[in-house]
């Protein structure tokens, strides 16, 4: 893989993808940035959890039995939908191991690592008796500190960019982009993604700090998450596509929509009590009063 001689935002960098090559087999094994960045990413979700989970009501011995089966999982999952929707052609089962060989463990997308997290995630659950919504909601804000980070594994490949900005200095430029796109700043929206995440980071932390119910934060990601993704998906470049349907943002709008009645339907439901009982007061006060 080439190094990328990149401008962002008017900053020059020089970025080599590769981290730095172990002496291993006669070529050497190389390590890419995208890979230690996606670790890390997963390592501070992790030690969120950690720190975090007696507000969540869970044990952090069972967060770990889930986190490793729910992990290798989500990978997979990843990568089967990455395949399925780029319409990759596989010629052996060792091509879906490929995991983007040259690019550093890339051919990945997220939705499918969510996806995949998330159903494991609930079958790990079942047996280890945990309640399924505590921990979705304490993995709901591991998701977004690790997409946070993550994305920057993509600005080391010099992908997840977007349409050009017409712009004399915002945006980004590398030979990469100016070989698939001509001459011209387009958007950073692997940058777009990431602080969109980290905010969310943020705002989650500080509303499960009064949870009104279990769920809430997961739901709340799906807002967060499925509203700026939808956005941001509609500047890319290199979207997974159904004919002229961007798979990502149809799937982010419905994620929006769908978490954000969940959450008006069961507030409702949880203030209905309390208007009932005012109801009660106000009809008492009024018999009294007569």
């Amino acid at each position: 893989m080439s190094v990328y001689d990149v401008v962002l935002f008017g900053i020059r960098f020089r970025l080599n993808p590769i981290a730095f090559t172990l002496p291993i087999g006669e070529n050497g094994w190389n390590i890419y940035w995208y890979g230690i960045i996606i670790a890390t990413g997963f390592f501070l979700a992790i030690v969120y959890a950690y720190f975090n989970s007696k507000r969540f009501n869970l044990d952090n011995d069972k967060i770990l039995d889930v986190v490793l089966v729910a992990t290798p999982v989500a990978i997979l999952s990843a990568r089967a939908y990455y395949l399925i929707f780029d319409g990759v052609k596989l010629d052996s089962i060792g091509d879906f191991f490929g995991f983007g060989d040259s690019s550093g463990f890339s051919g990945l997308a997220i939705y499918g690592g969510v996806i995949g997290a998330f159903v494991s995630g609930a079958v790990m659950c079942y047996i280890k008796k945990i309640k399924v919504f505590d921990l979705f909601d304490i993995a709901a804000i591991g998701f977004l500190i690790g997409q946070g980070v993550g994305r920057w594994g993509n600005f080391m490949n010099q992908e997840a960019y977007g349409d050009f900005t017409n712009s004399a200095w915002w945006g980004m430029q590398s030979n990469k982009t100016i070989a698939e796109m001509g001459e011209g700043l387009v958007h950073p929206c692997f940058l777009y993604e990431s602080v969109w995440c980290l905010v969310g980071v943020l705002l989650l932390h500080l509303i499960s700090k009064n949870r009104s119910f279990s769920g809430q934060i997961i739901l709340s990601y799906g807002v967060w998450y499925g509203f700026g993704r939808a956005i941001i998906e509609t500047l890319r470049t290199d979207s997974l596509m159904i004919g002229p349907i961007r798979v990502s943002c149809l799937l982010s709008i419905l994620l929006c929509l769908a978490s954000l009645t969940a959450i008006i339907v069961i507030k409702k439901k949880l203030n209905k009590p309390v208007e009932e009982y005012i109801s009660i007061l106000k009809k008492k006060e009024e018999t009294e009063n007569e």
